[in-house]
């Protein structure tokens, strides 16, 4: 079979219709570039050029396979770049596993950076809770998550990439939907919550019956996806304890109250990964990210990043 070697020679030769000048082009003496030709014409079992005692000619078939010829040589060049780009972490494709609740704010700051950070490399989205995402990136079939923390017993590394308010929202017409005043958390007491479910949304669940006295006789409806609680809000089913970026969802009937919490912005958000990755692309990728709301020590030293 014929080598990238003699496709070079033959194109240099066709070019030139020299082959002493083609051996110069290729840096190369005549007698070795002569015998590449011939071996290249002998693995086609065609002639390719003619050859006589006014110079060298292209053949029909020459002259076909010169096309053919310079393709292989454009692809072979791509396929070496692209290897080399995916080797350095500036090519190849990042997996990105993410919540619904971060893809308003949080997961478009992200794909921004990235654009800018790694813009030759793809990137692949999938839509998951964080329990599904710990699974995919333990087992490398994610490589970066926007996820709701812990993630130690699952031996990942995280940092924070965004933190926010958790709020209330009312259905519309609601008594409480009028308060001027930030809601407390006692105001809740009495009337029919939406809550988080306990496995499906474990870190809502938690941080909601930490901050709030859920009652359980108040609890009308669970469910896991903070969509699906608006949804219910707007039916006038009950009150839902959501992270303010959920506000961006403006449906008609759901009114959005500030509630007063301590810490102001308990809602965080991770980006994690694998320690163990094995794409080039990751580390590359993680020393140019910002995060989108910088953590207390770092709120000197970088510019706040508002939503958009």
């Amino acid at each position: 079979m014929f080598n990238l070697d003699q496709l070079r020679g033959f194109v240099a030769v066709a070019e030139e219709l020299h082959f002493g000048r083609a051996a110069a082009r290729l840096s190369m003496t005549q007698p070795p570039l002569s015998r590449s030709v011939q071996r290249l014409e002998s693995e086609l079992g065609v002639r390719l050029f003619d050859r006589d005692s006014r110079g060298v000619a292209l053949t029909p078939a020459g002259a076909v396979f010169v096309e053919e010829a310079r393709a292989l040589l454009r692809d072979a060049s791509g396929a070496r770049d692209l290897v080399r780009r995916v080797a350095s972490g500036e090519g190849g494709t990042l997996r990105i596993g993410f919540t619904a609740g971060s893809a308003s704010v949080a997961l478009p700051d992200l794909l921004e950076q990235l654009a800018h950070r790694v813009p030759g490399v793809e990137v692949e989205l999938v839509e998951m809770v964080t329990g599904e995402q710990i699974d995919a990136l333990s087992r490398q079939e994610t490589d970066l998550g926007l996820a709701r923390p812990p993630f130690r017993p699952a031996g990942l590394r995280s940092r924070e990439w965004h933190r926010e308010a958790l709020v209330a929202a009312v259905p519309a017409e609601h008594p409480l939907a009028l308060s001027e005043q930030p809601l407390r958390p006692a105001d809740l007491i009495g009337h029919p919550i939406i809550l988080h479910e306990p496995d499906r949304a474990a870190y809502f669940h938690r941080l909601v019956t930490t901050l709030v006295p859920i009652r359980d006789e108040d609890v009308r409806h669970t469910v896991s996806q903070i969509l699906t609680m608006i949804c219910l809000v707007a039916a006038g089913r009950g009150i839902a304890l959501v992270p303010s970026s959920a506000a961006s969802l403006r449906m008609e009937g759901v009114s959005y109250r500030p509630l007063a919490t301590r810490p102001e912005r308990p809602v965080e958000l991770h980006l994690a990964w694998s320690p163990h990755s094995l794409n080039p692309a990751l580390p590359v990728a993680l020393r140019g990210l910002t995060p989108l709301t910088p953590s207390p020590s770092d709120a000197r030293s970088r510019p706040h990043r508002a939503p958009r």
